[in-house]
């Protein structure tokens, strides 16, 4: 089992999830950092629009489905979608080798970062831009 450290910063939201999803299928410790830097391409307005009303969905405290407002429980959540299955058996196991943070831990400062560098689109939003929008 090996640890693969993904730094987040100007990585496409949906490339890093499936990347992320695979690699921990494989069986793969996965640690992604940096998780508020990450870009979701689109037109800015129709993604906050989208959480916005996701995050009004949520109904009674004691139902779901609740979105979270932190940049590396959405990420998370992101990766936690492409994992077939991930309530039981593999999925359930493979899961729990998902690590998300939104800088980096002191004691992951001196290991070797991987780095997922994509060209930039012209529309895009940060996820810490969305995580204060919503």
């Amino acid at each position: 089992m090996n640890k693969i450290i993904i730094d987040g910063s100007d990585a496409i939201f949906g490339r890093l999830c499936s990347f992320a999803a695979k690699k921990v299928l494989e069986g793969n410790e996965i640690i992604i950092v940096n998780s508020g830097k990450v870009l979701i391409t689109g037109n800015r307005n129709d993604i906050v629009s989208k959480y916005d009303t996701l995050r009004k969905k949520g109904g009674f405290s004691q139902k779901g489905p609740k979105i979270s407002r932190s940049a590396s429980t959405i990420l998370k959540r992101a990766v936690r979608g492409m994992i077939p299955d991930f309530r039981r058996g593999i999925g359930k196991e493979s899961f729990k080798r998902i690590k998300c943070y939104n800088n980096i831990p002191e004691e992951l400062k001196n290991e070797k970062i991987l780095k997922m560098d994509y060209p930039r689109k012209l529309k895009f939003i940060e996820l810490n831009e969305l995580v204060r929008s919503i």
